[in-house]
């Protein structure tokens, strides 16, 4: 939602839409069409539904559930999703293995090589996630007895947040570490841009766009690594705009 609204404000600038009663004499005055009121209202109309959807995502108490069928095509996908939503500081509740089938098949049955594929899966996620299997029903649940016999546990209100913190290490490097969450992250796929008092981080397909502490934003960037899952931004003090005595 927040990159919708970015290119929303970027077609049609505030200060643009304050100049929207306006319209007919710069239409004249420009001698070319000026965007029509129902544009304006769409826009507007967006804008809010948009904000209310950020502002879920922002909130600090929000979390995602993930559910994928434990085999080659949900790890890509779960990989993919943990990523996408470590980049948000959304916190997943738990992963959901869905139609998880029996392990008491006989060794000769066609299960077995969707078998292997299963438990590899699983303990890959139960190594980076709070996994629960839901049995596979033998047929596509119908109906809210269906839905009951999943026993798909509820959600854990009291998780933890995720956060992003910062490091004061000027005493001992001379810098403020930013810590940023990414797991499953390739440095090969990342990258960093400072622009004014933002930071845009690109971790494979995702993209976002991340104000600055305020500490940080009297900073420069001193460089960045990617550790265990984490990367860890450099911010060196710039001496004309860090108080003097630090």
């Amino acid at each position: 939602p927040e990159e919708l609204r970015r290119c929303l404000r970027r077609l049609l600038p505030p200060e643009r839409q304050a100049a929207r009663a306006l319209r007919p004499v710069l239409g004249r005055l420009a001698g070319v069409p000026m965007p029509a009121e129902a544009l304006y209202e769409a826009t507007a109309r967006w804008d809010l539904e948009l904000a209310a959807a950020e502002a879920v995502l922002a909130d600090r108490h929000t979390a995602v559930r993930l559910v994928a069928e434990p085999g080659p095509a949900g790890a890509d996908a779960v990989r993919a999703a943990a990523l996408g939503l470590a980049l948000r500081g959304l916190r997943t509740d738990l992963l959901v293995a869905n139609r998880v089938l029996p392990e008491d098949a006989p060794a000769d049955s066609w299960l077995s090589g969707p078998l292997a594929q299963q438990r590899k899966t699983l303990e890959e996620w139960r190594g980076a996630h709070d996994v629960r299997a839901v049995a596979h029903l033998g047929r596509d649940p119908r109906g809210t007895d269906d839905l009951a016999a999943l026993d798909v546990p509820g959600v854990n209100a009291d998780a933890s947040p995720v956060e992003w913190p910062v490091t004061d290490r000027l005493a001992e490097d001379g810098v403020l570490v930013w810590h940023i969450p990414l797991p499953g992250a390739v440095r090969e796929d990342l990258d960093l841009i400072r622009r004014g008092d933002e930071l845009v981080v690109a971790a494979g397909p995702f993209r976002r766009v991340v104000p600055l502490p305020s500490v940080l934003r009297r900073c420069t960037v001193d460089g960045a690594a990617l550790r265990d899952g984490a990367l860890a931004v450099r911010f060196a003090p710039d001496p004309e705009l860090w108080p003097r005595g630090r």
